[in-house]
């Protein structure tokens, strides 16, 4: 694996820092810049909608200019309005930031997803996708943690300054290992990769890493309150568990890609039924903190490595449109986070408790799997020529419609 791609990678984990660690700094930022705790808030919901929206919109964009000059400019713009985060006083630029970061990092991640496959081998794209998205989960584990650290110990911008700085080694290492050649000819045309992107099998794993992601988010959410309301675990224990779940899903993009490219079908054929009754387990025994610790770390594990692998399989499926396809798979994965959440707190809000939240979870995946089988009950349908993804002639290709 090239080593450009890992501090791609590193680029991505300040990314989905920046993205997530706003949830440990809301009542500094809200205190500081004198607005409401809600409208602090609203920092966070304005990063998710740039990145859903900015990942296919900055791929169209980035199309007729070489990767290395799309990845330079989205990186240093997100770098640059992190600084200028970090030193505003008007909430207002601050609310401007997120937004544009995010369509920054947006563009960023569909392009590092098409440059990082593009410089491995031909089959080797589920390992580059979990280096990448690895990112994001170390995020989980380290980053998020880590900003709400500097937070308590320098203030809020001291997080913000820190995602700019940790921003800085993946700009160099794009100016030297990135080739800075013209836009590949066969990949300029915005019609031709759209085109490539009506793929059935494409379209359809789209909805299955939406539908996976949202479920995973939907739990992940409110862990803290299920783990310590219904699992009765001491409050301080919290981050430990936040920690376990991140751990798991660091593991789950580990394994899953370099399962991807040879067994994709094995893994999301056992993946998905296995993260689905996972859900459900620990649904029913959520109230034992004996069971809740150990599938904290399972889910964490299952639901990453069957998330990152339909991501892969997007690339796979749309070959003729590797930077849309990244694109169009970063705002797929983004959408899961957006909606998770949203679902899960509906039951919340009705008044049946934060074990809901797994119910839901449960019920996303188990749509997922109908999906999935529907689709391949009708490509079995059709005429598939040899080398087919659904039907497995291919060792990379044979994954979404399980």
């Amino acid at each position: 694996m090239p080593f450009v791609v890992h501090l791609l990678g590193l680029a991505v984990f300040a990314q989905g820092t920046s993205e997530f660690m706003l949830s440990g700094l809301v009542p500094d930022i809200a205190r500081d810049m004198h607005v409401s705790i809600p409208a602090a808030g609203s920092l966070t919901s304005a990063f998710a909608v740039g990145m859903v929206v900015g990942a296919p919109l900055m791929a169209v964009l980035s199309l007729r200019r070489s990767r290395r000059r799309s990845l330079l400019t989205f990186l240093i713009t997100f770098l640059l309005v992190h600084v200028l985060g970090a030193v505003t006083t008007d909430f207002g630029v601050l609310l401007a930031t997120r937004v544009i970061g995010a369509l920054a990092g947006a563009g960023f991640l569909a392009v590092a997803l098409a440059t990082a496959t593009g410089m491995v081998a031909p089959g080797a794209k589920g390992r580059a996708t979990s280096v990448l998205l690895g990112g994001i989960t170390l995020a989980c584990v380290v980053g998020v943690p880590a900003g709400a650290l500097l937070g308590q110990l320098w203030g809020w911008r001291s997080a913000f300054w820190a995602v700019a700085a940790v921003s800085v080694p993946a700009v160099i290492a794009i100016l030297r290992a990135v080739p800075a050649g013209a836009p590949d000819p066969a990949h300029v045309s915005v019609r031709g990769e759209l085109r490539s992107l009506r793929d059935r099998r494409f379209l359809v794993t789209l909805l299955l890493g939406a539908l996976v992601n949202g479920a995973t988010f939907c739990t992940f959410t409110y862990l803290a309150p299920l783990v310590t309301v219904v699992s009765e675990i001491e409050p301080a224990w919290v981050p430990a568990v936040l920690a376990l779940f991140g751990l798991g899903s660091f593991l789950g993009v580990t394994v899953g890609g370099r399962v991807a490219d040879v067994r994709p079908v094995l893994l999301l054929a056992a993946g998905g039924p296995a993260l689905l009754i996972g859900w459900v387990v620990f649904a029913v025994t959520a109230g034992n903190p004996v069971t809740t610790v150990p599938l904290v770390l399972v889910q964490g594990t299952l639901a990453f490595a069957v998330g990152s692998t339909l991501i892969s399989q997007a690339l796979y499926a749309a070959a003729g449109a590797p930077t849309l396809a990244g694109g169009f798979a970063t705002a797929a994965f983004n959408v899961g986070a957006a909606i998770g959440p949203w679902l899960g707190g509906i039951p919340i809000g009705a008044g049946l408790g934060y074990r809901s939240p797994l119910w839901v979870s449960a019920l996303m995946v188990a749509l997922a799997l109908v999906v999935a089988g529907a689709a391949r009950g009708i490509r079995r349908g059709t005429a598939n020529p040899p080398g087919d993804p659904v039907h497995g002639d291919s060792a990379h290709g044979d994954s979404v419609v399980t």
